[in-house]
């Protein structure tokens, strides 16, 4: 079992502790005497903040209390918010058709919250139609502009054009 990270009961050693708890009387005791409160109270001495003066122990059934700490963590984790991008690919000469239904599933994973990757990629001499690929990432964000916003400008990167976009809020 990996170390404690709290000290409790036998391992406090400092002499005097402020103690909390339900149903305790809270207030500053000799360290001997705060465990004594906590066994008639059945339950451990559990050292909460080492750092003040004197430390803080609350009178606590460990285990109990290490599992809420553990809910609270996962309940924080669980909140948090992952960025998923999503990535269009486009070719600098793409028909009208094909960049409708690109549009479609940009407009789609914008508006789920995703961000988005879109770029066009050059293939052997394509890339000499590289003002092309330009105007088309732009008209692209010109049109999801009510959605998104435009992260990053379209941007030659080896054979690829790419442009971020981010959902609006």
């Amino acid at each position: 079992m990996k170390e404690d990270q709290h000290k409790i009961n036998g391992k406090i050693t400092v002499p005097e502790v402020r103690v909390v708890g339900e149903g305790i009387e809270p207030g500053v005791y000799p360290t001997p005497k705060a465990l004594q409160i906590a066994e008639e109270a059945g339950l451990d001495l559990v050292m909460i903040t080492e750092k003040a003066v004197p430390p803080v122990c609350r009178v606590v059934d460990y285990k109990k209390f290490l599992y809420e700490q553990k809910k609270k963590e996962k309940e924080l984790k669980s909140k948090q918010q992952k960025v998923v991008i999503k990535e269009i690919r486009f070719g600098p000469q793409t028909d009208d058709h094909d960049y409708e239904f690109k549009k479609r599933h940009a407009r789609s994973f914008l508006e789920e919250g995703s961000k988005l990757k879109a770029y066009v990629f050059f293939k052997g001499r394509s890339i000499i139609f590289k003002d092309q690929g330009e105007i088309l990432l732009l008209k692209l964000a010109q049109e999801l502009e009510d959605i998104g916003k435009v992260e990053q400008l379209p941007k030659l990167e080896g054979k690829r054009m790419i442009m971020m976009m981010a959902p609006k809020k």
